[in-house]
């Protein structure tokens, strides 16, 4: 009988199916490539006298990435963006076998290094949806278990992101928004969408009461923002895009230069940014923000904490100003004289 071999740090195990095709897989412990070798043999055995159906093929890499892209990329928000990463992870893994866990870490490995021209975070956002697309194919019994999938660390306190950066940009932004009509102020001023697109119940800060006010006065009903037809304003509306460059060159806000590009001062999605940014650096407490925003740990909202150069200005003094032997804080059992 074959025996497993050595390979990568793992064990190899060769077969020959019922049909003559060479068979192999890798396994990381050397007893489990023993069993598995022992029962891929007993099943061919078994296919070849007619005691088991003929095995159905394994379903690979491209096999979920297909099922994705038709079943569950559709209803995402960010459809867009996993269809362009899509196209890269296909190229990465292309025909891997899902049956064969053990290749994914190595696999993985090799695809961070090939993009290594990438910044950490794309590579991050690649690799989150690769794990999502292993844990489906562990859903629909595809693969017998998700691999863990090492990514880059991304350091979120100091992250660059865009965001009107003052209140007299924020002021300017508005005045420019009005000139578009009390649609597009109104909803400028509301800005801040969920990611998810998850119900949330967040505060309504007294500045933004009257704008409220005199707009729902004008446009009652079920849907606060609605289009001409009186239904919800979708992401592809020109308010999102054409309207806002419009605001912005209006404004005469500069084009900035991000990855050796020039682009848009701010999208859309960047005045939730400018929100955040604006309330703490006015004093705002992190933890209340992170409800407010829907972040699911309050890690995702200290991106914002650098803003606050005062939020410990109350606490300096919380453990006495008084100063005993020398030391800020008497240590217990510290021996004096």
């Amino acid at each position: 009988m074959a025996k497993p071999t050595k390979h990568y740090g793992g064990w190899r195990i060769r077969y020959v199916d019922e049909c003559g095709a060479r068979k192999s897989e890798t396994y990381d412990d050397y007893k489990e490539a023993v069993f598995e070798l022992k029962q891929r043999e007993l099943e061919t055995e078994e296919r070849r006298r007619g005691l088991r159906p003929a095995a159905v093929a394994p379903k690979t890499f491209l096999d979920i990435a297909t099922y994705h892209e038709r079943n569950r990329a559709p209803q995402k928000r960010s459809f867009k963006d996993d269809l362009s990463m899509l196209k890269q992870l296909r190229a990465g893994f292309g025909g891997l076998s899902l049956a064969e866990a053990s290749a994914w870490v190595p696999a993985v490995d090799r695809y961070q290094a090939i993009k290594s021209h990438l910044s950490q975070k794309t590579v991050a956002n690649h690799l989150t949806l690769l794990g999502s697309l292993l844990r489906l194919a562990v859903d629909l019994e595809w693969m017998p278990r998700a691999p863990r999938i090492r990514k880059p660390k991304i350091r979120l306190i100091n992250q660059d992101y865009s965001y009107l950066r003052a209140d007299e940009e924020i002021g300017r932004f508005l005045r420019c928004a009005q000139q578009e009509g009390t649609l597009v102020h109104a909803l400028y001023a509301f800005a801040g969408p969920t990611k998810s697109s998850d119900v949330r119940h967040v505060p309504i800060l007294d500045v933004l009461l009257p704008v409220l006010r005199a707009w729902r006065l004008q446009h009652p009903g079920r849907l606060v923002f609605t289009n001409r037809d009186g239904r919800m304003v979708q992401p592809s509306a020109r308010v999102f895009q054409e309207v806002l460059h419009r605001v912005l060159e209006l404004g005469e806000f500069p084009r900035i230069e991000r990855g050796g590009k020039l682009v848009r001062y701010i999208h859309f999605h960047d005045l939730r940014h400018t929100f955040a940014s604006t309330w703490v650096r006015k004093g705002g407490d992190l933890f209340k923000l992170q409800k407010i925003l829907g972040h699911q740990s309050v890690q995702m909202t200290m991106r914002y904490a650098h803003l606050q150069p005062t939020a410990f200005r109350e606490d300096y003094g919380r453990l006495g100003a008084g100063v005993a032997e020398g030391l800020v804080v008497p240590m217990l059992g510290a021996k004096t004289g």
